[in-house]
């Protein structure tokens, strides 16, 4: 069966969602919205227009296009009236710089399928594979279970990237097709999940123990947010439900807090709310993670940028590699 859905984006060449040299799609759409959310392109399920200062070369072939008149060039920057722009593409189909793109393209899944396709061999050669990320893949049912089950009926390693927020039954539908589920587990205290992510936290740690169950492996990760986050409290509970619920966890990753999304913001004529939070110091990662081993955890590790390196700590403590 064809569905189509919509993407933002396919990242080819990721080390870090999941294992082995993998390619992430990132679906459009997500029920959840934190408010340290890095992929914010994908948070609403429609496309959308965005316009890139940097690319820009002033000639004006995307106003001239525009058949909604949506589009000013200003001496400020390219402004879009969103309140005409239907987001039909011609814009972009006609800029020579590609300094405007729509955010968000529908593909059909047998096609989708095809594109990840090519990437195969370096799956095989690596033990890697496709990763179904967001926004949140789960967002888009039956359009994702389609690819999973496209994917798998060519022996390809498919993981899923989520946060948890979906039906019991969408969940239980796409586990047939998952050989990897990447599950965040953000903030333990209820109160705090909705504040923070805008929804409740008992479906999120209720499908948790359901991809336990399946006997599906997963990986628990938990971004560390300054003031969100990072209290000791919150990543001693995250270890405790993982050791008393979570039989199938191979590994549990502290993702560290950056701001490198300010950019993306400013796409959207947005203010990231981070902007000011400083980065996390390397002493207070490792102290966290040790934290989770003190809980009883075996396979705790961190990632990400920190105050005193100013540069990525790869996951393992390896280098990252690239393909391509």
């Amino acid at each position: 069966m064809t569905i189509s859905g919509i993407i933002t984006n396919i990242q080819r060449c990721s080390t870090e969602d999941g294992p082995g040299i993998r390619t992430t799609v990132f679906f459009k759409g997500c029920p959840m919205k934190c408010s340290w959310c890095h992929n914010i392109e994908t948070i609403d399920p429609k496309p959308i227009l965005v316009w890139y200062e940097v690319k820009c070369i002033g000639d004006q072939a995307c106003v001239r296009a525009c058949p909604e008149d949506a589009l000013t060039l200003t001496p400020d920057g390219l402004k879009i009236d969103r309140t005409k722009c239907n987001v039909c593409g011609t814009c972009e189909d006609v800029c020579p710089t590609g300094a405007v793109k729509v955010m968000g393209k529908v593909w059909a899944s047998d096609d989708l399928v095809k594109e990840l396709l090519r990437d195969k061999v370096f799956f095989e050669t690596s033990h890697g594979g496709v990763t179904l990320s967001g926004g949140e893949a789960t967002y888009q049912p039956q359009f994702t279970l389609e690819v999973a089950k496209g994917l798998k009926m060519e022996g390809v390693h498919v993981a899923l990237d989520t946060c948890g927020y979906c039906s019991e039954k969408v969940l239980r539908d796409l586990l047939p097709y998952i050989d990897l589920v990447l599950y965040d587990l953000k903030v333990m205290d209820p109160k705090k999940h909705k504040e923070f992510t805008g929804v409740p936290l008992d479906t999120v740690l209720t499908n948790a123990q359901i991809v336990a169950e399946s006997g599906k492996p997963i990986w628990i990760r938990t971004p560390v947010i300054p003031k969100h986050t990072d209290d000791e409290e919150n990543i001693r509970a995250v270890a405790r439900f993982i050791l008393k619920n979570l039989s199938t966890v191979e590994r549990y990753d502290l993702l560290a807090f950056n701001r490198m999304c300010i950019d993306k913001y400013a796409l959207f004529d947005l203010e990231y709310p981070l902007k000011d939070y400083d980065l996390i110091s390397e002493e207070t990662m490792e102290h966290l993670a040790q934290l989770a081993r003190d809980e009883g955890l075996q396979n705790v590790v961190w990632s990400g940028m920190t105050k005193n390196s100013k540069k990525m700590k790869p996951v393992n403590n390896q280098e990252a590699t690239t393909c391509g």
